[in-house]
């Protein structure tokens, strides 16, 4: 059983290395090889050994069709060594046509392709017994659409009739045939993108004048891009002095309400400033209306009468003595009666 595990590859369990190359002379598996049945296949039979599936193709422009193909041929069954055949540039280009990829492109696509156990260089188009048997293959993996070439209407034709063959799902929407197509349709797009990337117009096989013709289209691209740019960044400068505007004209008005109500409150018919203005007008009125008295313990004014009242002093030249006016109306009735007393005393 040890000598079985050593002589038979097994599936890869990392993906730090690619896919290895097959043997042209003879398979690395040197297990008994016992012919399986589907079933017999998915419940995980043989023990011994892994279930050989076969998937073939162009391969070329490798994309995520090929590669969700290759997923599912790989997880048929619970053990699955998958090897995978890649047919030569000579047979490609005799049954199908010119490719992009050179056959060792495609034989190194596929090696990096971590579904990928083992890659058959120049497959052959047509799947014979001795070819299944050489290489211990026990399922054919391949979408069941007939495949007409060759001369037949069918290449897996006899495949499935042997109960070899498994069917596998295309993926719409992808294929090397739309990835040319697009290609084809937008040509002087991918030219003109690889002038610009610095290919010479004789690499890519353009005239003198198509260069001439692209070459001016790429410049006015390039302007367009900048007046483009200009529009962005004027619309950007427009946007923020709008939103500066926007802004002083909001703070103009908060401050304009603020500075009206601050106005209003102070001179405003019910006002600060009416207030302090009527208290102090009423004060003001009671004190012309109700002057304060002279103070009551305040003793008489009364003349001596041993000594005569001194005469007036005679005015001076710079200062005029004058009697200070009276502080109220009692007091000025209280001076004239004094005045009356002495005139009275003199006489």
């Amino acid at each position: 059983m040890e000598e079985l595990e050593h002589t038979c590859p097994h599936p890869r369990t990392t993906l730090t290395e690619p896919a290895i190359f097959a043997r042209e002379t003879s398979c690395d598996c040197l297990a008994p090889h016992e012919k399986l049945t589907i079933a017999q296949a998915r419940r995980g039979t043989p023990v011994d050994r892994p279930v050989r599936v076969y998937a073939d193709g162009i391969f070329d422009l490798f994309h995520s069709g090929h590669a969700r193909a290759l997923m599912q041929a790989k997880n048929l069954f619970p053990n699955t060594y998958l090897i995978v055949g890649v047919c030569s540039d000579e047979l490609t280009h005799k049954y199908k046509g010119f490719t992009v990829m050179t056959e060792h492109e495609r034989y190194e696509a596929l090696r990096h392709c971590r579904y990928v156990d083992e890659v058959l260089r120049d497959a052959p188009w047509t799947l014979t017994p001795e070819f299944l048997e050489k290489h211990k293959i026990d399922f054919v993996a391949h979408d069941d659409i007939p495949y007409s070439s060759a001369g037949s209407e069918d290449v897996y034709k006899h495949i499935k009739e042997a109960g070899m063959f498994v069917p596998t799902q295309r993926t719409e929407g992808i294929s090397t045939s739309d990835i040319i197509t697009r290609i084809v349709r937008d040509y002087d797009v991918y030219a003109r993108r690889n002038l610009q990337r610095g290919y010479t117009a004789k690499e890519l096989n353009v005239s003198y004048i198509n260069e001439k013709k692209y070459r001016l289209q790429n410049q006015v691209d390039r302007m367009k891009e900048k007046v483009r740019t200009v529009e962005e960044k004027s619309k950007h400068f427009v946007y923020r002095v709008e939103e500066k505007s926007h802004d002083l004209i909001q703070k103009w008005e908060e401050k304009s309400r603020e500075f009206i109500g601050n106005f209003l409150e102070l001179f405003g018919p019910d006002g600060t400033w009416k207030q302090v203005f009527q208290e102090r007008s009423g004060r003001m009125l009671s004190y012309a209306l109700s002057p304060r008295e002279s103070p009551c313990n305040s003793p008489p004014r009364e003349l001596s009468p041993l000594r005569s009242p001194s005469p007036p002093s005679p005015p001076t030249r710079w200062h005029s003595a004058r009697p200070s006016p009276p502080t109220s109306p009692k007091g000025a009735s209280a001076s004239i009666s004094s005045m009356s007393e002495g005139d009275e005393d003199e006489k």
